[in-house]
Order: structure tokens, then C-alpha cells, then sequence
């Protein structure tokens, strides 16, 4: 893939900004199992309906290696969760691929890309650590969608927000807006304030929606831990408090959608 990338499909000029969708799942089609629910059926609908009015949108998502769980019935009828691979021969392989930093060790990502034509989609690109590069730790973040170890999910938000746009800065693209669904990509914000340095930057170009407005729907995480797994882009913690509003000696726990 050339990496200045170009739509595959005539561009509606009603629609002149170019829009980054990020989200962890995305339902576009039962082919491709990246997805658990509600989530992804949002995200997939977005990306069917921009394909249609031929908007300049493209999404960014994670490659997970075996998904979200099957439920399956075992000999005695009663339910059992299965993980198994999904193989995927109509995506395309890239070629792109760069080095982020994870839980202080460096992860390398590849993405691969679903082409508009397959499904009727608007362009989604999928990320995987799972590459012989990485050791087997940094292969399994992309095993699971919403894996149940905690560290692995922050591991997940940041291949998904700093991987997802330093994918971008690779294909040459400065989106006008990043729309978060949820945020779980969130470590997207803090690659650019990096780049572009200040915060009103990022806020004019930040687009955070969410479809679970209640606490019990959303994570509360250690400030601590996020800043030690690299969730800040190695942003110091006097500047991301400033940033985010926290205030106190002690940072403790903030909130990722």
C-alpha cells in the first residue's frame, strides 16, 4: 500500500473533512468476527452509512486474533465459552508497520486493511501485535477483544489510540476530526498534543461520543498504572493532571470510557 493514502472512491464534495473513526470493535459484516455487540453494530452502522454517502471517513480498529468469545453447548447441553482463530483472507496486508511503547518494552504493530468493495464499507484499518517480532506477552494484546486482565486492556486502549495515529502520521493522513467511539483510544489525544502542542489543538480536532453514559458502563483505572503502561505517551504527570484537570498531590484514579 502506497503510504500516502487516497480514498478508493470518489469523495461526495458536501462532505470536505476527513474524519478518523476509532473503536474497538466494529460489526461490518458476520465474516468478520471483531466485535461482541452494541459497540461494533454502532460503529459498523457508521462505517456502511459513510460508504454510502461517500464521506471521507476511515475507521481504525483492532485485528483480534481470536475475538470476542463463542458461546458453544457442550455433550451435556450446558453453554461453554470458546476462543478460537479467525482467519481473515480478504483483508489486506499493509505492509506498514512501526514500534510503540507498552508497559515500558517496545511493542511492534502491523496494520492490515479491509477494502470499501469487500462489504460496503467506508476504508477500516486493523491493527495486531500478533508478529513474530514481539515477544509472546505483546502477541496476546490483540488476542482478546476486551480482555479480562487488566493490564492487557490498557495495553489494547494503547495500541488502539497511540498506534492508531502514528498509523495515520504513516499513511500521511491529518484527519480533521479523531472520533472516538467511547474512550478507549483515547492515548490518541496525548500523541497529539505532542504533535501539534497545545491543548486547544487537540480540542479542536477531538470528537468523543458514547453510547453507555452511566458509571457502571465505564472503567476507572490507577493513575499510576496507566502512566507506568504508557497510556500518556511518556507525557510528564505534572503536565497530564494540568491537561485533564486533576488536581491533588495523589492523581489517583481516572476514568477511561
Amino acid at each position: 500500500m502506497n503510504k500516502n493514502f487516497n480514498f478508493p472512491y470518489k469523495i461526495n464534495p458536501k462532505y470536505p473533512d476527513i474524519v478518523a473513526y476509532f473503536s474497538m470493535e466494529f460489526a461490518i459484516d458476520q465474516a468478520l468476527k471483531i466485535y461482541s455487540g452494541g459497540l461494533g453494530f454502532l460503529a459498523g452502522s457508521h462505517m456502511r452509512s459513510a460508504y454510502d454517502l461517500k464521506q471521507p471517513m476511515i475507521g481504525i480498529g483492532m485485528l483480534w486474533k481470536k475475538g470476542y468469545y463463542d458461546q458453544i453447548r457442550k455433550t451435556d447441553k450446558s453453554m461453554e465459552v470458546l476462543f478460537q482463530e479467525k482467519i481473515y483472507s480478504f483483508l489486506e496486508d499493509t505492509n506498514i508497520s512501526f514500534d510503540i511503547m507498552v508497559n515500558q518494552h517496545m511493542v511492534k504493530v502491523k496494520a492490515f486493511y479491509l477494502d470499501p468493495s469487500i462489504f460496503g464499507s467506508a476504508p477500516l484499518f486493523l491493527l495486531t501485535t500478533d508478529l513474530p517480532e514481539n515477544d509472546y506477552l505483546a502477541q496476546t494484546i490483540s488476542h482478546r477483544l476486551y480482555d479480562s486482565n487488566i493490564d492487557a486492556r490498557i495495553a489494547q486502549y494503547i495500541v488502539l489510540g497511540l498506534g492508531g495515529a502514528k498509523l495515520l502520521d504513516h499513511l500521511g493522513l491529518t484527519p480533521s476530526v479523531y472520533h472516538l467511539n467511547e474512550a478507549h483510544a483515547l492515548p490518541a489525544a496525548f500523541h497529539l498534543y505532542q504533535k501539534f502542542g497545545s491543548l486547544q489543538a487537540v480540542k479542536d480536532r477531538l470528537v468523543l461520543t458514547t453510547h453507555t453514559p452511566e458509571q457502571a458502563g465505564n472503567e476507572t483505572h490507577d493513575f499510576s498504572l496507566l502512566e507506568k503502561m504508557g497510556f500518556f505517551s511518556g507525557i510528564k504527570q505534572a503536565v497530564v493532571k494540568d491537561l485533564t484537570g486533576i488536581e491533588g498531590s495523589d492523581p489517583g484514579c481516572i476514568e477511561v470510557k
